[in-house]
């Protein structure tokens, strides 16, 4: 997947789950509205400009190793007049970290598992975060699926893809909690968010559903059976899953707030 593949699903992404992420943000029990918040991992902006609507006095500084996403940001950054507001960063959070100066809050949204050493990033999150300041992890319960629950087909893609990549990425779905805490926060507050969003809801759902499942079978084409790659094929020719009318966003969210104690 290119970058520009990546950032369209970022963006698909984010108008999707704006819902769910704005209930997340409103829920963090900081102890008084944050100034400078750091989003690490900021992608195309989901959580950036969350955050910027609940804390309308805080600047955010986005920080991610992609400089296409980061323009992206900064492009929607100025389309919404906020740009004043943000600060975009470049940097390699597995190799030396930049100068974030001591925010009041540090978001992390699906970006923490992707760490070659997430407990040494935690460890930097706690010595950059000003005394008392939060910590909030963010994290997708596996793949979102799309198709009726009774399909199995996506669950039979996804545990391929699963087994294929859990070395390269063995943190993900890991209880934050305990890491957390060896890292020297203490957590306050934990919640699972179940995410199920039809159709009608939502017309971006069918183009989320094709980019997520061609990403699937780009993944996948060579370790599935035959009958799942030619029904996985079927299913995304010729516009046939933008004409389904069952389609659905199912997944869960947890969230950690951890305090730099």
């Amino acid at each position: 997947m290119t970058n520009t593949d990546q950032a369209e699903m970022l963006d698909l992404d984010a108008e999707v789950l704006a819902e769910h992420t704005a209930a997340i943000t409103a829920w963090l029990p900081v102890a008084a509205p944050p100034r400078r918040i750091v989003d690490l991992g900021a992608g195309t902006g989901a959580g950036t400009f969350a955050l910027l609507t609940h804390f309308p006095t805080a600047e955010v500084i986005a920080v991610d190793a992609s400089t296409e996403h980061l323009a992206r940001l900064r492009e929607k950054a100025l389309a919404a007049g906020v740009d004043n507001r943000v600060r975009t960063v470049v940097a390699d959070l597995d190799a030396a970290w930049p100068d974030l100066g001591r925010p009041d809050l540090v978001w992390a949204s699906a970006s923490l598992h992707h760490m070659a050493d997430p407990v040494r990033t935690l460890r930097q999150v706690h010595s950059v975060l000003a005394p008392g300041g939060l910590l909030a992890v963010v994290e997708l319960a596996g793949r979102p699926r799309f198709l009726p629950a009774l399909d199995g087909l996506e669950d039979r893609c996804h545990a391929a893809s699963h087994h294929r990549h859990a070395s390269h990425v063995p943190h993900r779905g890991a209880d934050w909690g305990p890491m957390l805490v060896d890292a020297g926060f203490r957590v306050d507050g934990q919640r699972t968010i179940t995410v199920h969003i039809e159709q009608s809801r939502s017309p971006a759902i069918g183009r989320y559903a094709l980019t997520t499942l061609r990403r699937l079978r780009t993944a996948v084409a060579d370790i599935i059976s035959p009958d799942d790659l030619a029904a996985l094929d079927e299913l995304l020719a010729d516009d046939n899953l933008l004409r389904r009318d069952d389609l659905a966003v199912r997944t869960e969210r947890t969230v950690w707030a951890a305090v730099r104690s």
